[in-house]
Parts: structure tokens; sequence; C-alpha cells
């Protein structure tokens, strides 16, 4: 079992940048990969990017790409999302999800909610025009 907690979420003015942070607890050794998603209001959950564990390999959604970057920290357990130039599309719950088994990142899956395994409850971001 594995908990995730998200924070860093907030209001921000386009064209601005947040840090999200995702701590994980629990049994972290059988984590994989780590992703982000966000889900706006009346939009189904979307993939933003993912980090291998292990070597620190990432995929992007081509909507963030140049301007998010994702990032873990071993010793702290924790997953960093850090994002620049923000939009007011990137307006939403964002959310930090583990993956245990092992899909590689080149695989379309990675990018599919349904093949993570834990998730944590979600932190807002809203960016204002």
């Amino acid at each position: 079992q594995v908990q995730l907690v998200e924070s860093g979420g907030g209001l921000v003015q386009a064209g601005g940048s947040l840090r999200l942070s995702c701590a994980a607890a629990g049994r972290t050794f059988s984590t994989y990969a780590m992703g982000w998603f966000r889900q706006a209001p009346g939009k189904e959950r979307e993939f933003v990017t993912a980090i291998r564990w292990s070597i620190g390999s990432t995929t992007y959604a081509d909507s963030v790409k140049g301007r998010f970057t994702i990032s873990r920290d071993i010793a702290k357990n924790t997953v960093y999302l850090q994002m620049n130039s923000l939009k007011p599309e990137d307006t939403a719950v964002y959310y930090c999800a583990g993956y245990a088994g092992l899909e590689p990142l080149s695989s379309p899956k990675i990018r599919q909610e349904g093949l993570y395994d834990y998730w944590g409850q979600g932190t807002q971001v809203t960016v204002s025009s």
C-alpha cells in the first residue's frame, strides 16, 4: 500500500509558475513510475507527464511539453511538477499517481489512468487570465 499526498497548488496569473509536490509513503519500493494527471471542470482526467522512478526517464503530453518538468527526489520519496508559462487552460485539479507494473514509458498505456495503482487526493491549480 502506498499513500500519496500532493501539495503546492494555488492561484497564479497567466505566464506564472507553480511547483507541485507529491510525497509518497508506504511500500514505495514497488513503484515503477509516477505520473501526473489533471482534470478540468466538465472534462475527463487527462495525462500530463510521467517519470520512471529508478532511472528518471520522462514523457510528456504535447500540451505541456517545454513548459512543465517532472522530477523526483528518491531520498525524499517525492515527485515534483514544475509548471512554467502557465495558461488559463492549465486550470484543473492535478493528481499524482503511482504505477507498480512494468509498462515502459514509451507505451501509450502509460498515459491511461486505469493503469495506475494508487492516487493522491488532488490539488487545485487555477490560472487567471
